[in-house]
């Protein structure tokens, strides 16, 4: 690199003026000395232009149209590296991109060992926890090719592409990569979770764990961190709800129902908590308590919702198969289609199906000459009534 000092502000502006016209017009080889005579002065004066993010450029473009043998090309990886030190010193503001290009330049232009470009991932990477996922990926392709079952490296792969997975959900990426790692699910989860109980009160290996069981569907283990967690931060809403939706599909019900009163607690606005909750109550037979939360579902919604009413439906057409097939139970029956004909008119994701129900008990509801005989005219309102249906307190009009 050029070592030509300048030794006055005026000197040192006019250094900067020949560096900014090459570097517009182009003329890199020029731009390049004129750039370094600033850097290597006192370029605080011009951080406003961001010098070192031109010569960054300057560099690039020299290495990859100009140098034409390797020993070239290395100068110039020891010259980005230079860059890079300077800008850490003088350029604060941005020294976090700084040293993290000086990282991947560690490992792509140098080609460093694989040590070397590790520990200089990790030093970036602690100095700057949200680098792009470009770079902690390096980070965790290097751990992943260069583990000797002794360096800890594989687990630091999977420690690092786990928080990933769980700050970017979205990108399969990260799932895919951790379990190119393990030889089979239960050694991965059997990995995460020595993680976590090298370093028990940390709440990162715990989710980790707790994410890999999830994933793989081994409901039994992710209990164990995911009580850890909620025990952590109580206030946590993704843990709660993975936790609440682990009880219930281990048919944990009491559990479950406690973990989504919790959520209620914590965003009583959130209309899926009380739908979960009313899910549950179903499947116990205790349709009245399910009934209220389908309401609470619905008046926590900020729009119509079809699905609550549709279920519903559904609760009195489940009462009524559970208890007969007199005139009272079709009378419930009938409450059930007048109540999925208010679902199907909302057009909404359950419209069809609420339809299908329809049709499906044309043959259960009462017919004409159930009501001819029971003297019933068109517009009689019919209380439901009998020993199954005390809760239910709705009515029915004749047709």
């Amino acid at each position: 690199m050029a070592t030509i000092s300048a030794t006055s502000s005026d000197s040192l502006m006019v250094e900067f003026s020949l560096f900014w016209e090459a570097y517009k017009t182009k003329d890199y080889k020029f731009a390049y000395d004129h750039g370094w005579n600033v850097i290597n002065d006192n370029p605080t004066n011009y951080l406003q232009y961001k010098p070192f993010k031109k010569m960054e450029d300057i560099i690039i473009f020299l290495r990859d149209s100009v140098a034409t043998t390797e020993q070239d090309k290395n100068m110039y990886a020891d010259t980005m590296i230079a860059l890079y030190d300077k800008a850490v010193q003088y350029d604060s503001k941005n020294s976090d991109y700084f040293i993290i290009k000086k990282a991947y330049t560690i490992e792509v232009w140098k080609n460093a060992p694989t040590d070397e470009a590790i520990a200089a991932y990790e030093y970036a990477l602690e100095k700057y926890p949200d680098a792009p996922s470009f770079y902690k990926d390096r980070l965790g392709i290097l751990y992943s090719q260069n583990d000797d079952g002794e360096n800890g490296y594989k687990l630091k792969a999977l420690q690092l592409y786990s928080k990933l997975a769980e700050e970017d959900p979205e990108n399969d990426t990260w799932n895919t990569r951790l379990k190119s790692l393990a030889d089979n699910p239960e050694e991965l989860a059997d990995i995460m979770k020595r993680s976590w109980e090298l370093d028990k009160e940390n709440l990162s290996k715990a989710y980790a764990y707790a994410e890999t069981c999830l994933n793989y569907q081994f409901y039994t283990r992710s209990i164990e961190p995911l009580e850890f967690l909620t025990k952590k931060s109580t206030d946590v809403i993704n843990y709660w709800r993975k936790l609440a939706l682990v009880y219930n599909k281990l048919n944990k019900s009491d559990a479950s129902i406690n973990a989504y009163k919790t959520l209620i607690e914590l965003e009583p606005n959130n209309r899926d908590n009380y739908f979960n909750v009313a899910l549950i109550y179903k499947d116990l037979g205790q349709l009245s308590v399910a009934r209220s939360y389908l309401q609470k579902a619905s008046n926590a919604s900020s729009e119509p919702w079809d699905l609550p009413i549709f279920v519903e439906a559904s609760l009195y057409e489940q009462a009524a198969r559970d208890c007969g097939f007199e005139f009272d139970d079709k009378c419930v029956y009938q409450l059930a289609v007048d109540t999925y004909a208010k679902a199907a008119k909302l057009n909404g994701s359950q419209s069809g199906a609420a339809r299908d129900r329809i049709k499906a008990l044309s043959n259960s509801v009462p017919q004409q000459e159930d009501y001819f005989f029971r003297k019933l005219s068109s517009g009689t309102e019919i209380k439901i009534q009998g020993k199954c249906y005390n809760w239910i307190n709705k009515s029915i009009i004749v047709p």
